[in-house]
């Protein structure tokens, strides 16, 4: 197939699986992100793979891109971000506490964990069963009275059972979830910010 043929199909599958994520995921998830922002609650972010990157682009475009000014701001901590402290905490406590971990010491009720992942904890490789740290962690954060949104695709997997929010890319294509993972968390800063504005 020729780049452009192949082109035309991988962005008209794109199109497709745009039209079926839900809408109202996407509100709740907003919701409760605006609800963090009212009460000064802090938010933290996590991901593995390349959706520890859009772990990292979220922070920023939450800590930033949400900025208005004279009014207060976003409290926002990446938990992907801190390489010496993750190798250490991986090399002690193990991957599968990497985000709890980190979260032991910081969160509080009303607090927001958002996770990223593909496969939302379903399926595995070499190492076990995928994104068990950042159910975990979500599992942690129920039980401190803190809200979970989380960020997946495929069938949104157990962190769809997890989160208080999960919005689901429906595409069994890691490329075409880690795509419109990015593009959400872009739609929902913006959304964010507009409503900080008229707040």
């Amino acid at each position: 197939m020729k780049g452009k043929e192949y082109a035309e199909k991988y962005l008209s599958e794109m199109k497709g699986v745009l039209d079926r994520i839900s809408r109202d995921d996407i509100e709740r998830a907003v919701d409760i992100l605006f609800e963090a922002w009212k009460n000064d609650k802090q938010v933290f972010a996590m991901g593995n793979g390349g959706s520890a990157s859009t772990a990292t682009h979220f922070v920023c475009d939450l800590a930033k891109g949400t900025i208005v000014p004279g009014k207060k701001r976003f409290r926002v901590i990446g938990l992907t971000d801190n390489v010496p402290l993750m190798s250490a905490l991986t090399n002690d406590a193990g991957w599968e506490n990497l985000y709890t971990e980190q979260l032991e010491n910081l969160l509080n009720p009303g607090d927001v964990v958002v996770g990223f992942s593909v496969h939302g904890g379903a399926g595995k490789d070499r190492a076990g069963a995928w994104s068990q740290n950042l159910l975990k962690a979500m599992k942690l954060a129920k039980d401190r009275g803190a809200k979970t949104i989380g960020f997946s695709g495929y069938d949104g997997g157990p962190m769809k059972q997890v989160a208080d929010a999960c919005v689901v890319v429906p595409a069994n294509s890691t490329p075409h979830v880690e795509s419109l993972h990015l593009a959400l968390e872009h739609l929902v800063c913006n959304c964010l910010k507009e409503m900080i504005q008229n707040g």
